[in-house]
């Protein structure tokens, strides 16, 4: 049975009959082993177990399964940016390990030095200060203990139904339940509050946000008194994206009460909105970003939280002090990553392509009555489908037919909350190959109407 809490989280359905049904049309022997040898020797887990398929290879925007298909991939876990395989960043990794393979914590190097000058000379404001880590929710975490130094203070401010990172402070500031259920007691002081999402409001904003959500914040700042910092997704995976004063707003409060901005942009990062970094979008500069998901170039795992000169007032504690924070590899891996973003102009190309299939999919919308919303910032992108646009009513089960009609096409994407579509490609992806993503989607959405 299914979990209905996984309606309500970023992560697909994976235990359905829709699933199994697929599985029995397409996977070989070769690969059921595989499957079957992954089940007996990892620790099983919602969202992951038991896994859709087996890859064998990626390059550009395409996965290779075991048996030799391939698939455009619109999911990539948000590392994609520069598409799979980029050799410019296999090039320098390659480089960097015939030199130097690794930097001991404490010594310092070419790379990571030369990494942080870069993202702070690309940050917005006074971001001016760097640390590096293995992963996304390793960067939560500093930002998390930043803040308390900063402020003295421990409580926080976030949005339910957001997603932070899996650890367990993390899944404290998160939203979704789906993480958070059966840990026992998590981080104290983490309130949370209602994200712009006008649909899901109890504010009464109908379909339009009107930024009560963002004034609840500033009340619940004034009632606390003591809150370290607001945290947020600057915009959601879903995606869910703010209007344009909802940052603003929440920036104001958070001055006006003393508390730290911490802006969670490590999916949506890098260019994928269609500016280097999604705050840019609002005109407003947080006190702490957080990067991570493709800034290791979809090969090497690596992450950063960027923080205001003020904030550099911790040097009585170790924030970090990861084994590979200051990795060579990792740094020589993003700057490679961020050299390509800039020489092919990617950034761009996430705007111009972005808004060309926004347009796409909105005539879609107009075909097709199983489409309630699309949505979307840059390349990164949603389709949410509903039974009924009137109430919104979410089409789960079509969601998931849809998504293995798509995966039979050659494309591969999740399935968020039940029923949207993310569709996140990667920054290199080419006309003809998003041409063919939307003629395999509006296939599959026209065969499952018709059923």
């Amino acid at each position: 049975m299914t979990d209905k809490n996984v309606f309500k989280s970023e992560g697909d359905v994976n235990a359905s009959s829709h699933r199994k049904e697929w599985a029995s049309r397409n996977l070989d022997d070769a690969t059921r082993q595989l499957l079957e040898s992954d089940e007996r020797v990892f620790l099983h887990q919602a969202l992951s177990t038991p896994c859709l398929n087996a890859v064998a290879g990626c390059e550009g925007s395409y996965l290779i399964d075991l048996q030799g298909r391939r698939y455009l991939d619109f999911h990539g876990n948000s590392v994609h940016q520069v598409g799979f395989a980029n050799p410019h960043v296999i090039e320098a990794i390659v480089k960097q390990m015939e030199s130097l393979a690794f930097s001991p914590r404490r010594y310092t190097n070419g790379p990571a030095v030369a990494l942080a000058e870069k993202l702070t000379s690309l940050a917005p404001g006074d971001l001016n200060r760097v640390l590096f880590a293995p992963s996304g929710a390793v960067v939560m975490s500093i930002a998390l203990q930043l803040a308390r130094a900063a402020t003295g203070r421990h409580k926080t401010i976030s949005m339910w139904d957001s997603f932070h990172g899996a650890t367990l402070d993390c899944i404290s500031v998160g939203g979704e339940a789906f993480f958070r259920r059966g840990n026992g007691p998590l981080l104290p002081g983490c309130e949370h509050v209602p994200p712009p999402d006008p649909r899901h409001c109890p504010f009464g904003c109908g379909a339009a946000c009107n930024l009560k959500c963002a004034d609840y914040i500033e009340y619940v700042l004034e009632k606390e008194g003591d809150v370290a910092a607001v945290v947020g997704e600057t915009i959601r995976s879903a995606p869910f994206i703010p209007p344009p004063d909802y940052w603003k707003r929440i920036r104001a409060a958070c001055d006006k009460h003393g508390a730290l901005l911490i802006l969670d942009e490590i999916p949506n990062g890098l260019g994928r909105t269609g500016r280097m970094f999604a705050c840019e979008h609002y005109d407003v500069v947080p006190d702490i970003l957080l990067l991570g998901k493709g800034l290791g170039g979809g090969i090497f795992p690596l992450a950063a939280i960027l923080a205001r000169e003020h904030l550099n007032v911790a040097a009585d504690r170790a924030l970090g002090h990861f084994t590979h924070e200051k990795s060579p590899v990792g740094a020589a891996a993003a700057l490679a990553t961020i050299k390509f973003i800039e020489d092919e102009k990617l950034v761009q190309r996430a705007q111009t392509l972005g808004d060309q299939t926004l347009a796409r999919l909105r005539e879609m919308m107009s075909r097709h009555a199983l489409i309630g919303d699309v949505r979307g910032l840059g390349l990164a992108l949603g389709v949410e489908l509903t039974r009924d646009r009137s109430t919104m009513a979410r089409a789960t089960d079509e969601a998931e037919r849809v998504l293995y009609g798509c995966l039979d096409g050659g494309l591969s994407f999740k399935v968020t909350m039940g029923s949207i579509l993310t569709l996140y490609p990667p920054l290199t992806i080419s006309d003809s190959e998003m041409s063919s993503a939307l003629q395999i989607l509006e296939s599959a959405i026209a065969k499952v109407e018709k059923s």
